[in-house]
């Protein structure tokens, strides 16, 4: 699971970003993604089904971390 989702920087990350387009998802937070963290380690897994690849990008490490759970609901 990606850490960045219990992170006070999660809505103008630089690198959670990168994430969620990878993911094909909307960017949430603000246009300007001016937090660029140290330090961080994404896992991706690969998951083969047939002829279809899926990849699961997760932040699994980051020196910049400061939790603050459910921060990216609100």
């Amino acid at each position: 699971m990606c850490i960045c989702i219990n992170c006070q920087h999660v809505k103008n990350c630089t690198t959670y970003r990168i994430i969620l387009i990878q993911h094909n998802q909307p960017i949430s937070g603000t246009d300007k993604m001016e937090f660029t963290p140290e330090n961080t380690l994404i896992q991706i897994n690969i998951n083969q089904v047939d002829y279809n690849i899926k990849l699961e990008w997760d932040l699994v490490e980051c020196s910049s971390f400061v939790e603050k759970p459910g921060f990216w609901l609100v």
